[in-house]
């Protein structure tokens, strides 16, 4: 039986088409992938664009102690954060502000005594401020968190981070021995705890802490 051949005098056309066919789709597939790539790499440059633009904002706004009143401060404390304030920070977490406090303050990760004579410090293990669950937030006494001695059920928080400006509310306050960490549980609902030492004007460390819990208004 003879075998057929194309015009070349081949016998291997069906083989030929098969792989000029495979290669085409190669070919669209790979155009097709490049195109995808450039739409990501377009997307992902105008993201970065935006977080980097979002994050210099939330870096300018807690370069800015706006209208805290240092008057309430001891002068040690006093002392303290000017020393602490002229060395190298990390990027805040987010801004809290309470204007019946007239205060606006960056919250720092850890709660070392460094980070807490320079803002306010985040409680590892807590949920990170503006996100689900209980964000633990602690303060000096006699520093950023003097002021917590004169706020009330149902003040305003406010709270700004890369992703998000929220306002909370003030529940419930309550003064606790330092070993009674069931303040700092997570919660269903997003929340702030802030923990400072009590009583605020106490002589030597502190014996109890005094708590400020917020809950996200919907």
């Amino acid at each position: 039986m003879e075998h057929v051949r194309d015009s070349t005098g081949s016998s291997n056309a069906p083989s030929r088409r098969r792989w000029r066919t495979a290669e085409a789709i190669a070919w669209v597939t790979a155009l097709v992938c490049l195109s995808v790539a450039g739409v990501r790499y377009v997307e992902g440059l105008t993201g970065s664009r935006q977080s980097l633009s979002r994050f210099a904002e939330l870096q300018a706004a807690a370069q800015l102690y706006t209208g805290t009143d240092f008057t309430l401060w001891s002068e040690a404390r006093i002392d303290a954060w000017r020393k602490a304030s002229r060395l190298p920070r990390p990027a805040p977490l987010g801004v809290l502000r309470i204007p019946r406090m007239q205060l606006g303050v960056p919250i720092l990760p850890g709660t070392e005594e460094v980070t807490l004579n320079q803002a306010l410090g985040h409680i590892d293990g807590t949920a990170t401020p503006g996100s689900d669950g209980n964000s633990g937030i602690a303060g000096h006494r006699d520093g950023f968190f003097r002021g917590l001695k004169d706020i009330g059920v149902g003040d305003v928080i406010e709270l700004e981070t890369l992703h998000t400006k929220e306002r909370y509310r003030v529940d419930w306050l309550v003064i606790v021995n330092p070993e009674d960490v069931s303040v700092l549980e997570p919660t269903l609902e997003r929340s702030l705890t802030l923990v400072t030492c009590y009583p605020f004007y106490f002589v030597g460390p502190a014996p109890k802490r005094y708590i400020v819990r917020a809950v996200l208004v919907a």
